[in-house]
């Protein structure tokens, strides 16, 4: 399913609706490859925030999240103490969920643990889909799975470490956000751009 009453005509994946900030990120964020190690830290705690929510409620707050993590600096997250975990929980530009917030802080300790050990979280990452982005070339939004073998491994190693809200959707959604795998729909616009990226 496509929409194409958009005011320049392009057909697009029908997910961001007529949301413009929703438009804006499907237009020049989602699906686009990601390989910078922070960043892809950051992506998977916000889809981490994100579940249970719609993507737009976290998308709608990310840049108060960036302010109030740190710009979602690792190093700087994994020292945070409880009076930081308390001022974020009474912070209402954000999702005030205790267990996701230390989890974020457990997370970021864990990823600065593989930097240190020269085990880049980008490599580790993409190597589970040989660096490159998997191109499913789905026709329709029902060809679209919640999660794939790769998500559940990814899912499940990323578990053992002892990162959190990591389940093999939420993974899957971030590994289509962070362009490991390219779910524009085929006669989406953006489909072949990110393609090309690849």
């Amino acid at each position: 399913m496509l929409l194409t009453d958009h005011a320049d005509g392009k057909p697009r994946c029908w997910w961001p609706g007529h949301d413009p900030l929703y438009v804006a990120y499907h237009d020049t964020d989602w699906g686009v490859p990601e390989r910078d190690d922070r960043a892809l830290f950051e992506k998977l705690i916000l889809d981490g925030f994100q579940a249970g929510l719609s993507w737009i409620t976290i998308l709608r707050k990310r840049e108060h999240f960036r302010a109030v993590f740190d710009g979602f600096r690792p190093e700087v997250i994994a020292s945070y103490g409880p009076d930081k975990v308390a001022a974020l929980m009474g912070d209402a530009g954000i999702i005030r969920n205790r267990a996701k917030i230390e989890g974020t802080v457990k997370s970021a300790g864990i990823w600065c643990d593989m930097m240190g050990r020269g085990e880049g979280f980008s490599d580790y990452l993409w190597g589970y889909v040989d660096g490159r982005p998997l191109q499913p070339d789905f026709r329709d939004r029902s060809q679209v799975p919640t999660q794939t073998p790769v998500a559940e491994a990814i899912s499940k190693d990323l578990k053992k470490r002892g990162f959190t809200f990591v389940g093999p959707t939420i993974v899957y959604a971030f590994m289509q956000a962070v362009g490991m795998t390219n779910d524009h729909m085929t006669g989406c616009f953006r489909h072949a751009e990110v393609k090309a990226l690849g």
